[in-house]
């Protein structure tokens, strides 16, 4: 869930989409935690019997690790979100947003607006304070259904931080320093002007996720390395605390978390910078010509699309390595028209740049427009979209309070 957390994919077009893992399916049995000698033996072993596997959303329905509420308790439970850091763009949109329309009416889904996140690097308090509302309110424009799904902000539930801090004592710093964003933006900000939670926000992370017992976390391809590290600190704990030691302090007994699956996205996951195709389009580039955001004036999109990186070679085509921007740009307009690839492919073959770049700059006012006309109407009453989040928390707590009760548990605190 790091910057963009947790992108999800879906063929929109496809009412019983296939997703793909690259990850094993499930957790190391616990016979094999007994034989480990340690759990870095057993995390160690884990990572090298891992194999990709193939999961249908006909997946049968497994029992939670641990005691939960819920209003479909037979459907599988995703859990994804959003950092109200900058401004949400069409990469926001295509990798994540627009995915979990479909999903919500398949799966136990909580969408939030991950605000704990965003403080990772310098940031404005007002801007955080905005872009919070301004985040939810196109989760609802862009088709999110709060009778289908729980929509809440972050720090609202704080479970979250508490987990956090628990989690924390059994994660090994190794883990930590090996996070490849930790070193990058690292970099960038100065090593000696980094806060710790740039270091240990994929703890936060694997928080976000663990509290809600998760079958399954959509992840972009930058945030594979995190969730790794959340399904090997989720077996840490269930190996340190959970099974008869857990049942000796009172407890069920058993897995205290569930070992979540990852679902990556086969395409639409990675968009493109507008000025360089090599580069994923980021709310942190420098120039807001490289992205298309999501309340941008037609006016505005026009000229970043009429501006746009493109090549000298003859006609358009997907998938040629040497043409990173022209198969980038097409991506999108397969995305906004929702035609097939191959019939975007035959379509604009022996098409020029000029006339393209008309027909995707319509494509994207068509398909964002009602998007912003929806955006507004929210914003401006404020009562009707602070008490969805304000249903939406509630609903959130309600699980993740009673996990993080178990843990409190397990780990051997005393309760009042």
């Amino acid at each position: 869930m790091g910057r963009s957390v947790l992108s999800h994919f879906l063929n929109l077009s496809n009412p019983s989409p296939r997703f793909t893992s690259s990850l094993s399916s499930g957790a190391i049995p616990s016979k094999l935690l007994k034989k480990s000698g340690s759990i870095d033996q057993h995390c160690l072993l884990n990572r090298q019997i891992r194999t990709g596997f193939r999961c249908c959303c006909s997946i049968s329905v497994s029992q939670p690790a641990g005691q939960e509420s819920s209003s479909s308790p037979l459907r599988k439970r995703i859990v994804s979100g959003v950092q109200p850091t900058g401004t949400i763009h069409l990469g926001n949109y295509l990798g994540a947003i627009k995915n979990w329309i479909p999903l919500q009416n398949t799966y136990d889904t909580f969408f939030f607006i991950v605000d704990l996140h965003a403080i990772t690097l310098p940031y404005e308090t007002q801007q955080l304070f905005k872009a919070t509302r301004d985040t939810a309110a196109i989760y609802l424009a862009c088709g999110v259904d709060t009778s289908k799904a729980s929509v809440f902000v972050q720090s609202h539930v704080r479970a979250h931080s508490e987990l956090m801090w628990l989690l924390s004592s059994a994660t090994p710093i190794g883990w930590l320093n090996k996070m490849i964003q930790f070193k990058e933006k690292s970099r960038k900000v100065g090593d000696e002007n980094v806060g710790v939670a740039l270091l240990t926000y994929p703890v936060l992370m694997a928080s976000d996720i663990l509290l809600y017992q998760s079958d399954f976390v959509p992840v972009g391809e930058d945030q594979k390395q995190h969730l790794e590290l959340t399904r090997e600190l989720a077996e840490r704990v269930n190996y340190l605390y959970g099974g008869r030691k857990w049942k000796k302090l009172g407890g069920r007994g058993g897995a205290i978390f569930k070992v979540p699956e990852p679902l990556i996205p086969p395409e639409g996951a990675r968009v493109m910078s507008l000025t360089d195709g090599c580069s994923k389009m980021s709310k942190s580039a420098s120039s807001d010509q490289s992205r298309i955001n999501l309340l941008d004036p037609k006016d505005v999109i026009a000229n970043k699309i009429k501006r746009c990186k493109t090549d000298s070679f003859p006609g358009l085509e997907f998938d040629n390595p040497e043409r990173p921007e022209c198969n980038n740009l097409l991506t999108i307009y397969q995305l906004m028209s929702g035609r097939t690839k191959e019939e975007v492919a035959q379509e604009c073959q022996g098409m020029n740049w000029g006339v393209f770049k008309r027909i995707l700059t319509d494509a994207l006012i068509d398909h964002l427009h009602p998007i912003q006309v929806r955006y507004e109407e929210i914003m401006s009453d404020s009562a009707y979209l602070d008490r969805l989040l304000a249903e939406g928390a509630t609903k959130a707590a309600d699980i993740a309070d009673a996990t993080l009760n178990n843990v409190y548990q397990a780990m051997g605190f005393l309760r009042r």
